[in-house]
């Protein structure tokens, strides 16, 4: 049944749509005109109805909190009026998401109305780092482009940890990871926190190096900034893996080999690869040395009529046969240009051009000097600076905007900026063409540095026994170039305060001027059985103030004022008697130092100075090339109780002399002449402590104070035991010998000093430790003071009580004790001789004056200073080869924690 119905009901709807065709097509034939017509009508309908919805006709933004509706519509290019098609909308995504303000976008079209739908970025609060204990804050957030008030954006915050991490990696932290996450704050507002985990410090294991023959492998270490990790280089920084160092040492060892003479010297290859352990580092450096070269012909040809080449080829410092050095050719080409800017040539350029001869192994090198074209500085640009304002830094320049240009000028105004000390090391002053071919810019591209400096440290030194020191010092206060500072010193034997302020540039002129006010307390000492006995107190209160000009580039000249108050005192009670028996004790030259008791007192000192300067050193801290000379008098009597002329000279020379190695000679020398009247017999006419005293620390070798003239003191001897038999003196050696020797430094008016020291290089860490071992040659004298009246008491010189009484023996009265009965309480009154009842106790000795000679004294002996992080340290072992009668002596110094 279900499959008829199924068949009769297809037959009927087979008949149905037959039916309606046959109609249609009656219909179709009776009007066939007009359904043509209605169908085009419909045909030209429907594309009016598209071009009317693909037109914007309005533009909305929905979702603005910060932002003006306006100031978002103006970062798209779609306008109303324009077409809207999908790549339309695409755009408007486009432009809204490069500006970086929006997390999110969306467009939507809406029949022409156009509405923007944008989510705002939050805006930062506040940057917070955590987990950072090896780098601190303010050596991370320089490195951080996001800051608070910023649009806060993905791809900002993923720069900026690809920054953080590359900083740890400077210090060779190559584990630290940096985790950033957003703290979201009402206002639309996040704080950006950056979870650091520093991780271990990739140290340098180990250094190998690959195909070098001519020099050790350690020779070659030395050479490199990069250290291998050792227990000695605890305290180095140059032991961690640092990528930019790896490249500057493989400079570094072709420097080194080019100096030697090795001209096809070149690193094949350089190496860093992590030890299994993932904790360090090991390089690989695989060289190929090649040949040692000789210099071949070596001459200067001159395209400056001014020149003469034989001339000028004979001042050259190599010759033919020598061993071929790149630095000296470097240095040469820069003398040359000195040489020819002093006549005036500020734009001779001078080429070495080479000529190697590899089968007779020599290198021809022909200097050849021409006038280059010349060139205009246009423009100097300084930037980096954000605390050191600009004229402190333009005014280092040796040359201005619209100079001629001078290379000379341009290195002497780099190490002018580099000897401020307030920016990177090595910094260089950039050249960049300017707007024409003869114009250049130059730019000073400065990175700051903390210029503050607080100083504690604590030591101990041959000359001031326990050391307490600290100071604290701006090099660059407020940016403008002044230094300001206070300093405190105590020890055993010595203490002071020092407040000083500079100013290099007053009035932006070139002129410096400086203040100092300072307060110095010293103990003054002798010595006596061997042993340091504090003679004398001297407190100064004084103020210095001073100006300075320049005369040349390398020539200054400083003008000071000194006032002193100074009050010098002694312990009465050891050094004041009563010997003539008037009954007031007074200051006896026998018991003080000799020359002393004139000195006791208060006295002013009203003191005008003038110094110059020549300075050509290339570093003020460690030189190593250049020349220093310096000249001062003093003269002291414009008001003030004291009146003298006083005069110094000091000069020193630097040398390096290949490998490493620095040669220095120094001298000076001194002199001081009394502007008074003193017709005192045995008195000197410049008081004790205006004058010099030599030894110890200036001269090694020598104890404190040890060179120069002095009084000792010869001990009356029985020498054979015999009671009968006179006292003897002893002799000079004896009395020297004896470890009851008494003697007085008396200083002198007049001094010399040279000194000649040769630094040796340390390979591996030692020199990164610090370490400059060296030997040196020391010669000097002190002489030149009055001779005192000497003393001679073979029968002895009576002994004395606290208060200046004389004292007295008692043979019989019961011991209390003491022996020695004061003469006020004697029951028998003393009339100064001695009797049955009164025996006086003293001193047998004699007095004589050695040491006064402009005669040289000579030590050699070698050294080691030591910069550790607990502070400098200098140790030195000497010999005495050549002294005079009375000088002592001293084998081994050291001090540790300051430096004289």
């Amino acid at each position: 049944m279900t499959d008829f119905a199924f068949a009769a009901s297809r037959r009927r709807n087979s008949a149905t749509r037959l039916a309606v065709g046959l109609l249609a097509g009656t219909m179709l034939a009776g009007v066939p005109v007009a359904a043509f017509a209605q169908e085009e009508t419909a045909t030209e309908a429907a594309p009016a109805a598209a071009v009317q919805a693909d037109v914007v006709r309005t533009i909305a933004v929905s979702g603005a909190q910060r932002l003006e509706p306006q100031t978002i519509l103006s970062y798209i290019k779609l306008r109303p009026g324009d077409t809207w098609t999908q790549a339309a909308g695409d755009a408007v995504l486009k432009d809204l998401y490069a500006t970086e303000l929006f997390s999110n976008a969306s467009v939507v079209n809406r029949d022409g109305n156009v509405v923007i739908t944008i989510v705002e970025n939050p805006v930062i609060n506040r940057i917070i780092l955590e987990g950072n204990k090896r780098i601190k804050n303010d050596k991370i957030l320089p490195e951080i482009r996001l800051s608070p008030r910023q649009i806060f954006t993905r791809s900002k915050v993923r720069a900026d940890v690809a920054r953080i991490i590359e900083l740890y990696k400077r210090q060779g932290r190559f584990a630290a990871t940096v985790e950033p996450k957003m703290v979201q704050l009402s206002q639309n507002r996040v704080d950006i926190v950056f979870e650091i985990s520093e991780g271990p410090k990739s140290k340098v294991r180990q250094i190998n190096i690959i195909g070098n023959d001519a020099f050790s492998d350690g020779e070659l270490r030395g050479e490199m900034l990069t250290k291998q990790a050792r227990l000695t280089s605890f305290f180095s920084s140059n032991t961690s893996y640092d990528p930019d160092r790896l490249a500057f040492d493989q400079q570094k060892l072709r420097q080194f080999y080019l100096t030697e003479g090795y001209a096809d010297f070149r690193v094949v290859s350089a190496v860093a690869e992590l030890t299994p352990d993932k904790r360090d580092f090991i390089i690989t450096y695989v060289v190929e040395e090649g040949e040692r070269y000789k210099f071949g012909e070596v001459d200067v040809e001159s395209q400056i009529r001014d020149f003469d080449d034989a001339s000028m080829t004979a001042r050259l410092p190599m010759q033919g046969g020598d061993w071929y050095d790149a630095k000296q050719v470097e240095d040469t080409v820069e003398q040359l240009s000195e040489l020819a800017g002093t006549f005036g040539y500020a734009f001779a350029d001078v080429a070495p051009e080479f000529s190697r001869n590899q089968d007779s192994l020599t290198m021809d090198v022909s200097f050849v000097l021409r006038e280059a074209p010349r060139v205009y500085v246009e423009r100097i640009d300084v930037n980096g600076n954000t605390l050191t304002q600009d004229k402190v830094i333009r005014r280092e320049f040796r040359l201005a905007e619209g100079d001629a240009f001078n290379s000379l000028s341009v290195a002497r105004s780099t190490a002018r900026i580099n000897s401020l000390g307030y920016f990177q090391e090595n910094f260089e002053i950039n050249q960049v063409e300017g707007s024409a071919p003869d114009r250049i810019v130059l730019e000073a591209n400065v990175e700051e540095q903390a210029t503050g400096e607080l100083q504690l440290s604590a030591g101990f030194s041959s000359l001031e026994s326990f050391i307490l020191a600290g100071s604290i010092r701006q090099r660059n206060f407020r940016g403008r170039g002044q230094t300001v500072g206070l300093s405190l010193n105590y020890s055993r034997y010595s203490k002071s305060a020092q407040v000083s302020f500079s100013e290099p540039y007053v009035f932006d002129r070139n002129i410096s001027a400086g203040v100092d006010i300072y307060r110095r307390d010293t103990n003054s000492f002798n010595f006596r059985n061997n042993e340091r006995n504090t003679t004398f107190e001297q407190s100064t209160t004084g103020l210095q103030v001073r100006a300075g000009v320049p005369l040349t580039e390398y020539v200054s000249a400083i003008g000071s004022y000194t006032f002193n108050y100074d009050d010098v005192s002694l312990d009465e009670g050891l050094y004041f008697s009563d010997r003539d028996g008037d009954g007031i004790a007074t200051c006896d030259p026998i018991l003080a130092s000799r020359y002393l008791c004139e000195a006791i007192g208060e006295r002013t000192s009203s003191i005008v100075g003038l110094t110059f300067n020549y300075d050509t050193l290339n570093s003020r801290l460690r030189p190593s090339r250049g020349e220093t000379v310096s000249w001062t008098t003093e003269f002291a009597g414009l008001g003030g109780d004291v009146k003298y002329v006083r005069s110094r000279a000091r000069a020193a020379k630097y040398w390096p002399v290949g490998a490493g190695f620095i040669f220095s000679v120094t001298g000076e020398g001194g002199w001081i002449r009394s502007l008074e009247d003193n017709s005192v017999a045995g008195q000197d006419d410049v008081r004790l402590t205006d004058r010099y005293f030599l030894g110890e620390p200036q001269m090694r070798g020598f104890d404190i104070r040890g060179v120069g003239p002095r009084i000792v003191r010869l001990q009356y001897l029985n020498d054979d035991g015999d009671d009968a038999t006179p006292l003897v003196p002893q002799t000079i050696e004896e009395a020297l010998a004896s470890d009851q020797r008494v003697d007085d430094a008396l200083g002198g008016k007049a001094y010399y000093l040279g000194r000649a020291e040769l630094e040796i290089p340390l390979g591996s860490g030692a020199r990164e430790m610090g370490l400059r071992p060296s030997i040196f040659l020391d010669v000097g004298s002190l002489f030149s003071v009055t001779q005192p009246v000497l003393q001679d008491y073979p029968n002895g010189l009576q002994a004395t009580d606290g208060n200046g009484n004389l004292l007295y023996l008692q043979p019989g009265v019961d011991d209390q004790g003491n022996d020695i009965i004061q003469a006020v309480t004697n029951r028998f009154a003393p009339d100064g001789t001695e009797n049955e009842r009164n025996v006086i106790p003293g001193t047998f000795f004699k007095e004589v004056f050695v040491g006064d000679s402009p005669a040289p004294r000579i030590s050699v002996g070698v050294g080691v200073n030591w910069n550790s992080p607990f502070g400098p340290f200098r140790i030195d072992v000497s010999r005495v080869l050549k002294k005079q009668v009375g000088d002592d002596t001293k084998t081994f110094s050291f001090n540790v924690g300051t430096q004289f």
